[in-house]
């Protein structure tokens, strides 16, 4: 069994001899991300940085996918995939042309397994560059996102890009579908894994195994992106030399970045790995090892071009001089210092609106527009207009004392900034489920009536509040369609009183810092030796629209994105829709729909991967119904489908 890799080299490494002196420390990247062509553009243009600066880099598609042999994985981050990643990187670190240092870096799945393999200590891997990733599988990931489950177009376009064959001659016959095509969708497994257990810890360094982890590991990440957390737990946990780049950007690559302000953070990579692979004693360890953009205010736009702020340097983490300012919620709405004086003297109730949540993304890392809608159906609690410009940089926290009239329910808390126009720009977020209170492994129904402790511990964000604008806090029990709706028809309560009220700690940091570190002007790639050009994407979405049918209640909300590629042998298209529908007064009996297609244009056939998704609910169990599709100009050649109907789990 033989897997597939793409070598980036330096002219004349690969004519190097076990005698020869100068030889090449090597990075790589390991992905299922078809190397030849879904990423080939993107990998030319990162890894050809590398090179040209005496680096080896190499891509490897993981078994099963792309070009690689054999069966794929049954899932993420398998036993199966580390297993082959370290006998990679031991073959690349014996190679005649390696130095014997191994690197890897990637970003998002990249990046989750670089963290992975590394907690596996292979002996060649010194360093690694973990971009947009996560060591906390079940509570940070796209499938439980906050540990609540979340359906996402990556469930529909992986499950579509398994069932492809190796690209250029896209073969049919039945030894090279059956692997893939007939592979059972991943989504339908983590259906079955609602709860956090062995099946999440098996490949997450969190909470348990910082203690054994010893690869210095340089984190990048942005606070547009749903894994930005990782970064500080990493600083507080892990005793290897640990550095980090933390941005405005969403799910992307720094030097990529849209919107921007893109920088050229592989100058900054490449010294890392001159220190750890190549042994050059450049300092970088004595330097400032977080470097953070401060995040102003901006008017709530999703097509923003760019993030206003600037940068700062912290020696490490937590910034200096961090300090926790509390706010307490006012019976009259209010965020202020003083708690009100007697426990449980008040209460206010809100009435649980299912459809809403629109306005705050589809996950913790999406733009976002105008938070007003959202909060005419929410509790919220605004400051005084402050006086002076307030700098914050941290996981807020807010803390509330509540209960609910249905024995399952799900908080989410929404910190904003309320500028003078009356305009609510979203900061960040977080949800908590009622029934993991005791812990996400040993969810427990709520008794209703009861009152709980609710903690939520917001995102990490940065941001300064402009002095005459306003603090939010807006708390609510749904984020539709971010989160599956919990089934029951329900009123939720907030308590008031005494220091043990509901809460908002924020995280304040002086709003100027005299560290502000400089990014060099992003390097462009030189042209590939065959030109790839690209347009559009599935994601973010080309059409994006929202419609509610007053007459019966029911919300829908519908997506499309689209994009076409063209390589040297043909073109590539590739299509994802999805539709979210909900009615209030039924909220067990929500719906996703979902349709994806790959399309190959050969010169002499045309093949098309299709796949179907619809997953509805009702209080008890949710129902799957997946579809794959193939044909081969026009006439379909193989086609498979699952059902199955999966218990709820306090979902």
């Amino acid at each position: 069994m033989n897997l597939a890799v793409n070598l980036y080299v330096p002219d004349g490494a690969l004519q190097a001899t076990a005698a020869r002196a100068d030889k090449f420390p090597v990075i790589l990247e390991y992905l299922p991300y078809r190397k030849d062509d879904w990423s080939l553009a993107r990998d030319w243009n990162l890894h050809s940085y590398f090179v040209r600066r005496g680096y080896v880099t190499a891509r490897v598609d993981i078994r099963g996918t792309g070009a690689s042999e054999g069966n794929p994985p049954d899932r993420e981050y398998s036993d199966q995939e580390q297993q082959d990643g370290v006998e990679v990187i031991d073959w690349l670190s014996k190679q005649p042309w390696s130095n014997g240092n191994v690197g890897m870096m990637g970003i998002s799945w990249g990046g989750f397994n670089a963290i992975q393999m590394a907690s596996l200590h292979p002996p060649a891997l010194k360093a690694i560059i973990a971009a947009c990733a996560t060591e906390e599988l079940f509570h940070d990931d796209i499938h439980y996102i906050d540990g609540l489950m979340h359906a996402d177009e990556f469930e529909l376009g992986m499950d579509l890009q398994l069932g492809l064959t190796r690209s250029p001659d896209f073969p049919t016959d039945e030894k090279s579908l059956a692997a893939r095509f007939d592979a059972a969708p991943w989504f339908l497994l983590y259906l079955h894994q609602q709860r956090d257990g062995a099946f999440w810890r098996r490949a997450s360094v969190a909470p348990d195994r910082y203690a054994t982890y010893n690869v210095p590991t340089f984190m990048i990440g942005g606070f547009l992106d749903g894994y930005r957390d990782s970064i500080p737990r990493f600083f507080e946990h892990v005793k290897a030399p640990v550095k980090a780049i933390l941005g405005p950007w969403n799910h992307t690559f720094p030097h990529d970045a849209d919107p921007g302000p893109a920088i050229e953070w592989r100058e900054e990579a490449t010294r890392w790995w001159d220190y750890w692979l190549k042994g050059s004693q450049n300092g970088i360890l004595d330097e400032p090892r977080f470097e953070v953009f401060m995040r102003h205010w901006y008017a709530p736009d999703p097509n923003i071009a760019e993030f206003p702020g600037e940068w700062r340097a912290e020696k490490l983490w937590p910034p200096h001089a961090l300090r926790t300012q509390t706010f307490f919620f006012g019976t009259d709405h209010s965020l202020t210092g003083t708690a009100p004086l007697a426990a449980g003297a008040s209460v206010q109730q809100l009435k649980y609106v299912p459809s809403i949540g629109l306005e705050a993304g589809f996950w913790w890392g999406d733009f976002t527009t105008d938070q007003r809608p959202i909060d005419a159906y929410s509790l919220v609690y605004d400051s005084a207009p402050l006086a002076n410009d307030t700098a914050i940089l941290g996981w807020p926290k807010v803390i509330l004392e509540a209960s609910a009239s249905a024995p399952l329910a799900d908080w989410f808390a929404r910190l904003s900034d309320v500028a003078p126009d009356g305009s609510v720009t979203m900061i960040t977020g977080a949800g908590e489920s009622g029934a993991q209170l005791n812990g996400a492994a040993s969810p427990t129904g709520l008794v209703p009536g009861q009152k709980y402790k609710i903690p939520i511990e917001l995102h990490v964000t940065s941001w300064v509040f402009p002095a005459g604008h306003r603090i939010r806090v807006a708390i609510s029990n749904a984020l539709w369609p971010m989160i599956w709706p919990t089934p029951y028809p329900m009123t939720s309560t907030l308590y008031f009183g005494g220091f043990e009220t509901s809460r908002l700690e924020l995280p304040i940091v002086p709003v100027e810092s005299s560290s502000k570190p400089k990014y060099p002007v992003v390097e462009s790639a030189p042209p590939m030796p065959q030109p790839v050009t690209s347009k559009g994407d599935t994601w973010p979405p080309q059409d994006w629209s929202v419609t509610h049918d007053l007459m019966n209640g029911t919300t829908r909300v519908f997506w499309r994105g689209d994009d076409s590629t063209e390589f040297s042998w043909g073109r590539m298209n590739d299509h994802e829709q999805m539709s979210y529908e909900l009615k209030d007064s039924d909220p067990e009996s929500s719906t996703v729909h979902g349709e994806g297609s790959t399309t190959v244009e050969l010169p002499d056939r045309k093949l098309v991967w299709g796949v179907v998704l619809d997953l509805r609910s009702d209080a008890k169990n949710f129902y799957y119904h997946f579809e794959r599709h193939l044909s081969e100009n026009g006439k379909e050649i193989r086609k498979k489908t699952w059902d199955d109907t999966i218990p709820r789990d306090n979902q």
